[in-house]
């Protein structure tokens, strides 16, 4: 339309003859051209009026403006010279065929410009006809005054009704005159407007000419610069000067933005949604949007139509943008309605973020929102607790919690990889230098960007109290199925998890989810209460959820691991089964019945194909249920009726779509569990792992759907794409009014339903597995005595164990291998503890791996990877495995190592699983094997938990050979000779074997391995010349070592208490009576074990 009226405006400019006044006085020409069209003067000055405080005139963008027609009978002039103007030949574009008056829509605009002026004629020719003779002049130039701009430096967004008429034409002047000044013919058009491009492009490229977002001026609302360590960036000071010279629209843009400045706000004009400034940056550089300059002051903008708005917000969430929308509340008819100096009301309606979208393909995986509180503890071996809260939108679900952690930061590992959020929020400085190095090391082990959003302070400082009267006085979790105080109350650090669930809220609150916050179920969280502990490290070592080599759910590379335990079990077919293996494997169970249970359901599945086809065919059909819920549940009491009327209607229909989807879904839920019902052993089994709800019968849920689904078919026949109508959406109301009343059992149905998804899919991972898989056979955890410690010992005995996602070099899989350790016999016992040696590449860390494996396979009620499988309950699993620095946390290899190994010595207890691979390679030879050697007496001796321990120190199997709780194996290899050259030779070659052999490895073959890495040979034979003479060298030293081999750590405390037994005086006759009797009854115990031990080794 602008440009419309600057091609016009040629038109009009007022013939020599039509000017009494001088053509650079803007005076009598222009008063006589506003004179004829009948415009008055001081109107016109008002227009561009700077707003006063009470922001007046119509903000509505009008509507688009046809071309301008000029009369049948107009004429165009031509310069002195005879040649054609340059809009000669588009000049019927703009005349009428019958020459009559336009009516209606098509009536042309007065003209009401504050000046006209005469333009030299050098620059503006007169138009000639094609016999070069001059033509009268019968219309105007017209062009606004410069002075009239009286906001041309008012910061902020401009729209269709605030852009002053003709602003480009200014700029048109001021170039012919710098053309006329260069000798540049302005009617070159090429060059004419590759300047007017080349100015424009510069211009936009110049950034923002507003002082207030400037990067050197920029401050947040309380003045603050970013250097400044309490800058919130989230919110922008304008000055109050500037803002009070802005638009309606300007206004209502810029009050917004200044409390949502990490809020990408998309502005409604019209039927457009524009963004400005350093926004529309934004817009440029991610969606490849055209930035242009226009409108009052120049602001940067970039803008779509209605119809593109929701692809737009979902690529900028796609991209970890938080998006807005500030809506009109009335359209342009309605507000002209109210009067004609009305302005239309805005307001911020909606702001989603990545972590709490509830529309779109979400997929499978949980969103969630994480925020965490933590306060310090001066305890002895728990310095810090961890208040917590997250929410995931789409389900409509809230848990709150708190734990215990020590300095290794391992209970908060675990959480993040339990929860594995999209978002962290936590109190700016209210989390130490060690939470943030956790947050940042596990947000950065998965497949996708964590966003870690600090808080500012006062938004952070949250007491328990005052957190506690802002849910009751606001009617927060009124729809959750459970008291929200039953849920709090009932956990150890309620005050800090009630602040961390502050924090949440107050986020919440801002981002306009009050509709989640009134309707959210709230649920107690407990990371390790009643399951089997698997720390964070533990599970970013056993690849439970992303593979070592990628990050990513699957490793690229064939020749080790090429999955993650997750990829292996996960067959299920529903996204809520999906989410619910994702929980389980986080929390495997520690309760013999409730493991029995599951491995019950598994085992009637593969006897019976049948049902496993039928619950297939039933799942495939399901919806994810669990989300559709939560997004009705979400609307009951919505606000969504207050929001305009064109988004309130797209919102309503939006909701007949999920309600319709949730009650067909329902329907082939209810039907799969009738099905499931006809085989009585099965519904046996399943009632006893869930609580199903009454189906059949009067009180019956199936009767119950059945209404709905009738309602549906008669009011909503086609759902899928319902115009709502106001009559529709009352319906609407109450049906899920009605439908929300048994929410309960309809979560019920659901995780029944998931549950039996699960178990399907364990029965799908042993079936089509390459290897054997073996239903587990579980022993209580072990309860030891004085008397008798070891007769109840801990046990793990399995036979044929092979690594469930990992492949050989050659492709096929791993080599099965037997493991026992701990087993309780009537004369003798097996050492819980063993000690591995073996060549690198040999295979030892994919032993230790598939051990914990079967571990966590078999308290998850799977079946487990091997021919047989017995093993006592495990409490804990620890791992030490690899040697990698963190330089993203600033933490190197060795103290990497030693965190990990005191997490274990501090934490294990007798029924404990502990993995410790190369322990101390870290740093110096002798300090690495003081090390090792330390921390595997204190293992093997005092906590005496299932131990395996790798190491390449080989004079620890001198030391520990002898000992009645340590077995010695190793990983088995061979050599190939070439040209039939010495055993360990350089020039023969290794051959792994993968088995696990009796004894201790002579070697680690290092040299050999180096070959195979591609070291060059004569550095290799270099390395090894080197070798021999540092064994001859330092030979002498490790002489004595030889000879441990038949005297252990445990036999010199035998006898330094047979020392100090030998030294006690008469006085002490009564204590020698009673406590040194029991202390050698403990030690022939001990003597008499080991010597059982002893006789059965050289019989192997």
């Amino acid at each position: 339309m602008q440009r419309q009226k600057s091609i016009l405006s040629f038109f009009q400019k007022p013939s020599q003859a039509s000017v009494p006044g001088d053509a650079t006085s803007g005076g009598g020409g222009l008063r006589s051209a506003v004179k004829e069209r009948g415009i008055n003067s001081d109107a016109s000055r008002n227009v561009s009026k700077c707003v006063d405080d009470d922001v007046r005139g119509v903000d509505t963008p009008p509507e688009k403006v046809p071309r301008r027609v000029l009369p049948s009978n107009f004429k165009a002039a031509e310069s002195a010279g005879g040649a054609s103007s340059l809009f000669s030949s588009i000049m019927h574009k703009f005349v009428k065929v019958d020459g009559s008056e336009c009516s209606g829509e098509r009536n042309v605009a007065p003209i009401r410009d504050s000046s006209v002026s005469k333009m030299p004629e050098s620059v503006f020719p007169e138009r000639r006809s094609n016999n070069a003779q001059p033509q009268d002049r019968d219309y105007t130039f017209c062009v606004d005054n410069p002075r009239s701009l009286e906001d041309d430096d008012v910061l902020g967004p401009d729209t269709p009704g605030t852009r002053p008429s003709v602003p480009r034409l200014k700029r048109v002047l001021e170039d012919g005159v710098a053309f006329t000044e260069n000798k540049v013919s302005l009617f070159d058009s090429n060059k004419r407007m590759k300047l007017f491009g080349d100015r424009e492009k510069k211009e936009v490229n110049e950034g923002t000419k507003f002082e207030w977002l400037e990067p050197s001026r920029i401050r947040d609302a309380n003045r603050r610069r970013p250097d400044d360590p309490l800058y919130d960036r989230k919110t922008l000071y304008i000055p109050a000067d500037v803002f009070k010279k802005m638009s309606a629209s300007q206004k209502q843009y810029w009050s917004v933005k200044s409390e949502y400045m990490d809020v990408v706000l998309f502005f409604k004009v019209g039927k457009f949604y524009e963004l400005y400034e350093l926004d529309a940056e934004l817009g440029h550089k991610e969606l490849d949007w055209k930035m242009t300059m226009s409108g009052v002051g120049k602001c940067r903008q970039v803008g779509i139509s209605e119809s593109g708005i929701d692809d737009a917000v979902q690529k900028l969430l796609a991209r970890g943008y938080k998006v807005g929308r500030i809506e009109q509340l009335e359209t342009s008819d309605q507000a002209k309605a109210r009067g004609a100096n009305t302005i239309i009301p805005r307001k911020l309606v909606q702001v989603l973020t990545p972590s709490t979208a509830s529309e779109g393909n979400l997929g499978p995986d949980p969103v969630h929102l994480l925020a965490i509180k933590e306060v310090k503890m001066e305890l002895e071996k728990c310095s810090t607790v961890y208040g917590f809260a997250f929410v995931d939108c789409a389900s409509l679900r809230f848990w709150v919690g708190s734990i215990s952690d020590d300095a290794s930061c391992a209970a908060l590992g675990a959480l993040l990889m339990q929860v594995s959020p999209k978002e962290v929020i936590y109190e700016s400085k209210g989390l130490s230098r060690e939470s943030q190095q956790a947050l940042r090391k596990y947000t950065l082990t998965g497949s996708t960007a964590v966003q870690l959003n600090p808080l500012p302070q006062e938004m952070g400082d949250a007491n328990a109290c005052r957190v506690r009267n802002m849910i009751e006085s606001s009617g927060y979790f009124r729809g959750s199925s459970e008291s929200w105080n039953s849920a709090v109350d009932g956990l150890t650090e309620s005050g800090i998890a009630l602040s961390a669930l502050g924090e949440l809220i107050s986020h919440l609150s801002r981002l306009k989810l009050e509709d989640v916050l009134k309707n959210g179920d709230i649920h107690p969280y407990k990371v390790y209460s009643g399951c089997l502990r698997i720390d964070g490290q533990t599970m970013v070592n056993l690849e439970i959820f992303n593979n070592s080599f990628d990050g990513g759910p699957s490793g690229k590379y064939i020749f080790f691991f090429i999955g993650t335990l997750y990829k292996f079990l996960d067959n299920c077919v529903s996204p809520t089964g999906k989410r619910l293996l994702r929980n389980w494997i986080c929390h495997p169970l520690k309760d013999i019945g409730s493991i029995n249970k599951r491995l019950d359901v598994v085992e009637e599945f593969t006897a019976n194909s049948e049902i496993m086809q039928i619950t297939g065919q039933y799942l495939h059909k399901l919806p994810d249920l669990e989300r559709l819920l939560g997004r009705i549940k979400y609307t009951v009491q919505s606000s969504a009726y207050l929001l305009p009327a064109l988004l309130g209607k797209k919102v309503l229909k939006q909701r007949v779509k999920s309600f319709g989807q949730l009650v067909k879904g329902f329907r082939s839920g209810i039907d799969l569990l009738l099905a499931v019902q006809k085989e009585s052993n099965m519904i046996r089994l399943l009632c006893k792992l869930c609580k199903l709800p009454i189906l059949v019968g009067k009180s019956g849920l199936e009767l119950f759907l059945s209404q709905f689904e009738a309602a549906i078919d008669s009011d909503f026949p086609d759902y899928q794409n319902h115009d709502v109508t106001e009559e529709n959406a009352e319906t609407l109301t109450i049906l899920i009014d009605l439908f929300i009343e048994k929410a309960t059992e309809w979560s019920e149905v659901i995780h029944t339903i998931s549950c039996l998804d699960v178990l399907r899919s364990f029965t799908i991972s042993a079936s089509l597995s390459a290897g054997s898989m073996a239903r587990p056979v579980i022993f209580p955890e072990s309860k030891s005595t004085i008397q008798n410690q070891e007769a109840n010992g801990p046990i793990l005995k399995i036979q044929g164990l092979w690594h469930p996602f990992a492949v050989a070099a050659d492709g096929q899989l791993p080599v099965p291998n037997d493991l026992l350790l701990g087993e309780a016999g009537s004369s003798s016992i097996h050492p819980r503890s063993l000690l591995l040696t073996g060549p690198n590449m040999g295979g030892k860390s994919t032993l230790l791996r598939a051990t914990c494996l079967a571990v966590i396979f078999a308290q998850l009620g799977c079946y487990v990877p091997c021919q047989t499988c017995e093993l006592s309950l495990v409490d804990t699993i620890f791992t030490r495995l690899g040697a990698s620095d963190r330089i993203m946390t600033g933490e190197s290899t060795f103290l990497v190592e030693c965190t990990e190994a005191a997490s274990v010595l501090q934490n294990a207890t007798q029924d404990s699983l502990v993995i410790l691979d190369e322990l101390g390679r870290g740093t110096s030879t002798f300090d690495g094997y003081a090390i090792a050697y330390s921390v595997f007496r204190h293992m093997v001796e005092r906590v005496k938990c299932r131990m395996l321990f790798a190491t390449h120190y080989h004079p620890l199997t001198k030391e520990f050979s002898s000992h009645p709780r340590v077995t010695l194996k190793h990983m088995a290899c061979a050599f190939k000779s070439r040209f039939d050259q010495e055993p360990g030779s350089c020039d023969q070659d290794l051959v792994f074997l993968y088995r696990l052999a009796e004894g201790a490895c002579p070697e680690s073959y290092g040299l050999q391995v180096a070959l195979m890495a591609g070291i060059p040979k004569q550095v290799v034979e270099t390395a090894s010349v080197a070798a021999q003479a540092m064994k001859r060298s330092i030979g002498e030293n490790f002489k004595s070592s030889e000879l441990r081999s038949e005297f252990s750590s445990l036999h010199e405390e035998w006898l330094k208490t047979l020392v100090g037994i030998s030294q006690v005086v008469d006085d002490d006759k009564a204590m020698f009576e009673e406590d040194v009797s029991d202390m050698l009854i403990c030690l022939w115990h001990e003597i008499r074990s080991s010597c059982s031990v002893a006789q059965v080794k050289p019989m192997r």
